[in-house]
Parts: structure tokens; sequence; C-alpha cells
């Protein structure tokens, strides 16, 4: 019993001492974590700043480094800038140098330009009072020499002047005569050109003896046996075509060729046109002969109005009336003295709407009367009057404007113009008409009168040069100055004049123009 109480109380003893340890030991470990874990995040700490401060030497060092690199390039930028500034003042110097002493050279010549300009004002006053000097002293020698004439003379200045007045005028009687002569010539080649206007359109409208090729048409036959075929059994045929077509068809011994003869340009064309379809096709009948004709007269009408529209688009021409544009058309197949109308009618729109524009006038308009002026001429063969006054009509029938109308009344001078544009058509009718090779002159004939005008001008002496212009209508004449002065240009022009008129011959006048320039050339540094 004793012993199992002593083990027992051995037990707790050991027991107490182990839990007194164990308590201890539970402290110490309380105590130990705590106090590891401080050392090591004191040690972790210690490393971070370690390593902070290594990065931060690092860091200074590559900014002294980046600073020390970004001075050394801003220094040398500076230096360049510094260096270029310097250059250019430097040359800004230089010219500002360079400048100034050509401002002193030009002081120094304008000084001497004023000493100049006072030393011949001087001269010049000095001149001016002598001359008013000579003046005077000329005056009193010319009362002098005046009075000496009267007493000589026994004749007063008034019947001094009255005399040398009456020897002009003898001298000149001759002048005088000429001009008048001209004059006359002048109006008579006009008359002329009238009565051969109106004996042209005489024509186009009477029958008369002796035909032209305005008059007549040809049409190729296969061959001769054609003929026959036309003329049909009894002259059924030609019969049928002449009281149809209202031609005259002339079948003679003329190989391989009939003639279609009337004054109606429309009928011939239509006439034409019928034939050639009935040779092609071969069968000649009087009910085929009307129904080609009746086909041809609608195609021709076709054509005429194509060849109208073809007109009035060539020139940019609007609104103008369907039945108008007809007759434009029709002027394709009417010509005068060998000009075809239509094309004389373009020419002349053309060349109004070019003047027009160069005077600022309204282009269309001076195209329209252009194109209008000779409309009369497409319908003269069937209303009565002139083709100026069967225009006139037909432009007001269709509302044209009062300055188209103005225009044809007046492009022959049957009514004055009332307006520019009538002007212009006036002038480019002539210039159409006139054109070389437009009508009966040829071309060799108008080159070789102009080569005569040219060549009689460069016979005179002190001419430089020569130019015919205008068709042969005006020749100018360029002399030299020094050898021809102002007087001797007047008796040089009289002389070209008078050796045109006798050695040459040529339609209405020629005006010679003479032509004297002097140019004084002087340069200014």
């Amino acid at each position: 019993m004793t012993i199992l109480t002593m083990k027992t109380e051995t037990w707790i003893l050991i027991s107490v001492a182990a839990l007194i340890v164990g308590l201890i030991i539970g402290a110490l470990v309380i105590w130990l974590v705590p106090f590891f874990r401080t050392q090591r995040a004191k040690n972790k700490s210690e490393k971070i700043i370690h390593e902070a401060e290594i990065k931060a030497e690092h860091i200074e060092k590559n900014a002294r480094i980046d600073a020390k690199t970004t001075i050394n390039e801003m220094k040398a930028s500076a230096e360049s800038e510094i260096r270029e500034r310097k250059e250019v003042v430097i040359e800004s110097e230089r010219k500002l140098d360079a400048r100034e002493a050509q401002i002193d050279r030009r002081d120094q010549m304008l000084l001497q330009k004023e000493q100049q300009l006072d030393q011949k004002k001087e001269e010049y006053d000095s001149k001016l009072t002598s001359l008013s000097k000579k003046e005077d002293e000329l005056q009193e020698k010319i009362d002098s020499i005046i009075s000496e004439l009267q007493k000589v003379s026994n004749m007063s200045t008034n019947e001094a002047r009255s005399e040398i007045m009456r020897r002009v005028e003898e001298k000149m009687t001759k002048e005088i005569a000429l001009y008048m002569k001209n004059a006359e010539e002048e109006a008579e080649e006009q008359v002329e050109g009238k009565a051969k206007e109106l004996l042209s359109l005489a024509i186009s409208k009477y029958s008369q003896e002796v035909t032209c090729e305005k008059t007549v048409s040809v049409v190729a036959l296969p061959s001769d046996e054609m003929k026959g075929r036309i003329i049909g059994r009894e002259g059924r045929n030609i019969k049928s075509l002449e009281s149809l077509l209202g031609v005259d068809i002339i079948i003679d011994d003329t190989p391989e060729v009939i003639t279609i003869s009337c004054f109606d340009p429309i009928r011939r064309e239509t006439a034409r046109m019928t034939l050639d379809t009935l040779i092609k096709d071969g069968r000649i009948q009087p009910g085929r002969i009307e129904e080609i004709y009746a086909k041809s007269k609608q195609e021709l009408t076709s054509i005429i109005h194509r060849a109208g529209e073809q007109a009035c688009a060539r020139l940019g021409l609007p609104r103008i009336h369907r039945e108008l544009v007809d007759f434009i058309g029709r002027l394709k197949f009417r010509t005068s003295y060998g000009q075809n109308a239509l094309e004389h009618s373009i020419q002349v729109a053309y060349l109004c709407g070019t003047m027009a524009a160069e005077l600022g006038l309204d282009q269309n308009l001076a195209k329209r009367a252009g194109l209008l002026h000779d409309i009369g001429k497409a319908a003269d063969f069937e209303m009565d009057g002139s083709h100026v006054e069967i225009g006139a009509r037909l432009a007001k029938k269709y509302g044209e404007p009062e300055v188209v109308i103005n225009a044809i009344e007046s492009h022959h001078g049957d009514k004055p113009a009332k307006f520019i544009i009538a002007t212009l058509v006036q002038a480019a009718d002539t210039l159409s008409a006139a054109r070389p090779g437009a009508r009966s002159e040829t071309l060799e004939n108008y080159i070789k009168r102009i080569e005569n005008l040219e060549k009689i001008c460069k016979s005179f002496s002190g001419v430089s040069n020569c130019f015919a212009m205008q068709s042969g209508r005006e020749v100018r004449v360029s002399v030299i100055p020094d050898k021809v002065d102002d007087i001797a240009s007047y008796k040089l022009a009289r002389d070209i004049r008078d050796k045109i008129q006798n050695e040459m011959t040529y339609p209405g006048q020629v005006k010679v123009s003479v032509i004297r320039e002097l140019r004084a050339v002087e340069i200014a540094k």
C-alpha cells in the first residue's frame, strides 16, 4: 500500500514537472515564433532596402548619364544654331554693306546727273534767249522783205494770197477732175452690178432661149437604148414624165445622156431622182412613173428638212419654225453666180457671229440674221417679188425678230440698216461673195492679179514692202522713212494709183495706202 502510494505521488510529481516543462516550452515557443517572424521580416526588409538602394544607385547613375547626354546634345544644337545665326547675320551685314555701297554710287550718279541737268538747263536758257533774239531779228527781216515785195510787186498781202490760191486751184483742177471721173466710174460700176443682179433674178423666173448650167441637170444612162424606153410608145412615157414632173426632158444625140431643164431647182432635183430610180428599176410606164415620183418627192422633202436642220445645228440656232427650216434646206438646191446659196448663207452666218462676238453683240441673233438673209431665194421662183421682199415676208410670217427682218430688207441696200447686226450682214454678205473662187473669178486669175498689184508697188523707189488685201481691193505700201518723206508719200500714192489704172484690168476700185513709220528708240539704264 505504501509502495503504491509512493508510486502515485511520483507520477503526480512527474506529471506536474512535465506540465511545468510543457508550459515553459509553450511559453518559449509562443515568444520565439513572433521573434523569428520579426527577425525574418526584418532581414527581408533589409534585403529589399538594399536592393532598392542598388536600383536607386543604378537609376541615379543612368539619369546622370542621360542628363549629360541631353546636355551635350542641347549644347551641340545650340552651338549649331548660333553658328547658323552668325552666318545669317554675316550674310545680312554683307548685303547691307553692298546695298549701302550701291546707294552711295547712285547718290554720286544722281548728284552728277543733277549737275549735268543744271548745266543743260543753263544752256537751254541761254539758247532760248538767243533764239528769242533771233526770232525777233527774223520777224524784222520778214517784215522788211514783205514791205520790199509789196513795193516791188505793187500788191498787198491779201492780193498775194489770192494769187497763190488761184494758182493752187489751177494746179488741183486736174486732180479734182480725175476724182470726179473715178466717182462717175464707181457709180457706173455699182449700177452695172445692180443691173446684173436684177437680170440674174429675172433669168431664174422666166424662160429664155439660152439655158445655162444653173437651169439644167444631166442624167447618165447605162446605154442609148434607154432613151427609147424613156420616150415610150408614141411618146407616152416622156409626155407623162414632163406633165407630172413639170420639167422639160431633152433627148438629143449626146450619147448616154439626157438633160432635164427647169428654172425651179426643186422640180429639177425631183425629176432627176425620179429618172435615176426609174432607170435603175427598168420598169418605165405611166403607172410606175407616178409611184416613183411620189416616193422621190417624199424623199426630197426629207432631204430638204434634214439639210435645214443640219444647217441650224452647225450654227447652234434653236427655235426656228419648222416650215422656215424647210425653206433653209431648199437653199441647198439654189445657186447664185455659181455659188451654192445654203453654203453662202452659212458662211455669212459664221462671219456675222464672229464680228458680233468681237463687238459684244448677241452672237446667236447675228448668226440667225446671216443665215436667213437670202431665205427669199428659196421661194423666188414660186412667189412674186425680189428675193429681198420674199425673204422679209417669210420672216414676218414665221415671227422672226425685227433685227432679222431689217437685215433681210437692207442687205442689198433696198432699205436703210436700223441695227448694227444688219450692217454686219451687209459686210459678211460682201465678204462671202468676194472671196477668191467663190463666184465667177478663178483662183489662178485672182493670184495673178494680186501678184501684179504687189509687183507694180515694189517697182517704185523707196518701197520696203507691200501687201494686197481684201481680195485685191486694197494695197498697203510700206516705205523707207529715210528715203520717202511725208510729202513724197502723197506723190507716191498717186503714182502707184496711176500705174495700176494704166496697166491693170480689175473689177471695182483699188485703194492705195502708203504707210511711213519712223521709230525713235532709246533704252534707259
